[in-house]
């Protein structure tokens, strides 16, 4: 059944927790891509063992990718070695596919925090008191529905 993202194959999900290196993430599918076109294009590079589109669970409309699995792991490196991929009139673009708890962390750099809903009587050294309790400030500026109303800069030396 491919109308939930079920397989064309049996085996496991895609949230499946350990990394199988022959995975492959699919993105870019046209709305008309089955598990069945999506297998026919890939099996030119290697045996696939589980082939799905993923499906809204409410509307059945495809969401827009699919998880493909080789047999052998060096079938995605075939994969990868060819720059362009089409499949039913669209650019795909298929990547090694990794668990969501195995995706490297992005690490937030920045510092800045919008405060929003405060009241128009707020002003900048309230704020400011407030939001020391964590750290140093270097800026804070209070802006009213669009409008500078007071800039506050400190040094972080």
């Amino acid at each position: 059944m491919e109308g939930d993202g079920s397989q064309a194959t049996s085996g496991g999900s895609p949230n499946d927790s350990q990394h199988d290196p022959g995975k492959m993430f699919i993105g870019g599918l046209s709305w008309q891509t089955s598990p069945d076109s999506l297998r026919d294009y890939f099996t030119k590079f290697g045996e696939i063992r589980e082939c799905m589109v993923m499906r809204d669970p409410t509307t059945k409309r495809s969401r827009g990718f699919g998880f493909v699995t080789y047999v052998d792991a060096a079938s995605v490196d075939n994969v990868l070695a060819q720059p362009h991929h089409e499949l039913d009139s669209k650019t795909i673009d298929p990547k090694v596919a990794f668990p969501r708890r195995a995706q490297p962390k992005m690490v937030t750099r920045t510092k800045k925090v919008f405060v929003g809903g405060l009241s128009a009587n707020t002003v900048v050294e309230d704020v400011k008191l407030y939001f020391e309790q964590f750290g140093k400030l270097c800026v804070s500026v209070l802006k009213m529905t669009g409008v500078l109303k007071e800039t506050h800069t400190t040094t972080t030396a």
